[in-house]
């Protein structure tokens, strides 16, 4: 028997002397009233839009009820807000204001074809998945999945929105590199038992400047980590420096990147790097005299001691020429720490210590980026069949970061939130409880009274307005 929600009165513990019930009387409720906050952000960069256009619809257009770039627009909200799966949206379909972020012009659903789409603005599960399900080489002709994505245009339009958030050329900015596991559970394609992280994964490339995403590619874990960097690099670096002629780059990565290949591309392309270098039995023997340094330091105060060297050094076969060498001799209360660091950089730019931990040690902050775009914006959801469409699902992610960083960066700056994770934002900023009237003219958002963050709102809402020509 379907049960009458809308007219049943439920009855709670009461409270002293005051009887608790609920009913579902309460009209169209979202919880996600500060999502408008991001509409505000797109309006300001056109990220989304910008993502679409990299989108081609083969559809007919006078067959279909919902645009490829209301499709992505919905994707890509719903994952800033957190609903990782398309499951979710046969839910969320029934939302007015994720529709009036999406661009629907009939946000109650009133003006769809069918008449069992009726209040239903959105698309369901099953539409959104053509995105991610269309084959490469589908066009106008083939039967039901006919939405194709360029792969070339999307690495464009990362560093595009990463030029653009910038007013005037910097001097100087710093590229990382990193590498990390996604875990797979399933029989997708390009599944490989990696033996570092002891489990089933892809390996994706993720390429960062500060907290802006460069690239984000999904790669099978039976490679190199470095494996294809030398070719994203080539292409980031050539557009950054259509616009930026001048600008000085430096690569930044993990012992994973200090490869003969990236090393001499970037010496002949004039990129300068710093990168980890794997110790080994020569290296560890040039620092003999600065690791006895940093014991006897330590017996003396019981604190960690460091004592850097600088010094020229050569593979025996895999490298080109003699290269920078800094060693860390580092003494903990468990021993002996050498790292070491290999680097294009000059003495008179960086001296040893100031190039390990002011340089070098930086790049921990591009970790945090990648934890937060796999934990916050769910660029681990990677459980489709094929990699061509776990790879979209990695770009929707990014998007969403992309989207998050820049309401972060425009909106956020000066207030509580202004260095917050995404998910403290969403949690803190988007997730308002609010009613929603549409009506012929207007769209009517009723935000609740008793929100705890309304003066963050005010200040995030006066910011990009400011900012608005």
């Amino acid at each position: 028997m379907e049960t009458q929600c809308n007219e049943q009165l439920f009855k709670f513990q009461s409270q002293n002397r005051r009887e608790i019930s609920a009913t579902f009387d309460g009209g169209t409720i979202t919880t996600d009233g500060g999502a408008l906050l991001l509409r505000e952000v797109e309006r300001l960069t056109g990220i989304i839009a910008g993502f679409a256009k990299c989108f081609t619809d083969h559809r007919k257009s006078d067959l279909i009820e919902h645009t490829a770039e209301q499709l992505v627009a919905q994707r890509i909200y719903a994952l800033a807000l957190g609903y990782e799966d398309l499951n979710d949206h046969d839910t969320l379909r029934y939302d007015p204001l994720l529709a009036v972020l999406a661009g629907k012009d009939d946000p109650a659903g009133n003006d769809r074809l069918r008449q069992r789409d009726k209040g239903k603005a959105l698309a369901g599960k099953s539409t959104l998945n053509r995105l991610e399900l269309t084959p490469v080489r589908a066009n106008s002709s083939s039967r039901y999945k006919k939405i194709t994505i360029d792969r070339n245009m999307v690495d464009d339009f990362f560093v595009e929105v990463f030029i653009r958030s910038y007013e005037k050329s910097p001097e100087q900015i710093i590229i990382d590199l990193d590498a990390t596991d996604d875990p797979i559970h399933g029989e997708q394609s390009g599944r490989f038992f990696h033996g570092y992280y002891g489990n089933y994964c892809y390996l994706p490339l993720y390429i960062f400047c500060g907290e802006h995403l460069l690239c984000a590619r999904l790669r099978p874990s039976d490679i190199d980590a470095s494996a294809g960097s030398v070719s994203e690099l080539s292409h980031i670096v050539a557009q950054i420096r259509q616009s930026w002629p001048d600008v000085q780059i430096i690569i930044r990565g993990d012992s994973g990147f200090c490869r003969e290949s990236i090393m001499s591309w970037c010496e002949y392309n004039n990129v300068d790097y710093v990168l980890g270098l794997a110790k080994n039995e020569r290296l560890t023997g040039e620092l003999s005299q600065e690791l006895s340094q940093a014991k006897e330091q330590y017996e003396q105060t019981g604190q960690a001691a460091r004592v850097f060297k600088d010094f020229t050094y050569r593979t025996l076969e895999s490298w080109s020429c003699s290269r920078r060498v800094v060693g860390k001799a580092e003494h903990l209360e468990k021993g002996a720490n050498p790292r070491f660091i290999v680097t294009s950089l000059s003495k008179e730019m960086f001296d040893a210590r100031s190039l390990y931990e002011d340089l070098y040690c930086g790049r921990g902050d591009m970790e945090n980026r990648i934890k937060e775009q796999q934990l916050c914006l769910f660029a681990d959801r990677t459980s489709a069949a094929t990699m061509r469409a776990n790879q979209l699902r990695l770009w929707f992610s990014s998007v969403a970061y992309t989207l998050m960083t820049a309401l972060r960066r425009l909106g956020l700056k000066n207030t509580e939130l202004g260095t917050a994770r995404c998910d403290t934002i969403r949690l803190r900023l988007l997730k308002i409880g609010a009613q929603i009237r549409v009506t012929v003219r207007r769209v009517w958002v009723s935000l609740s009274q008793s929100w705890p963050y309304r003066e963050v709102f005010a200040i995030v809402y006066r910011q990009l307005q400011s900012l608005h020509p």
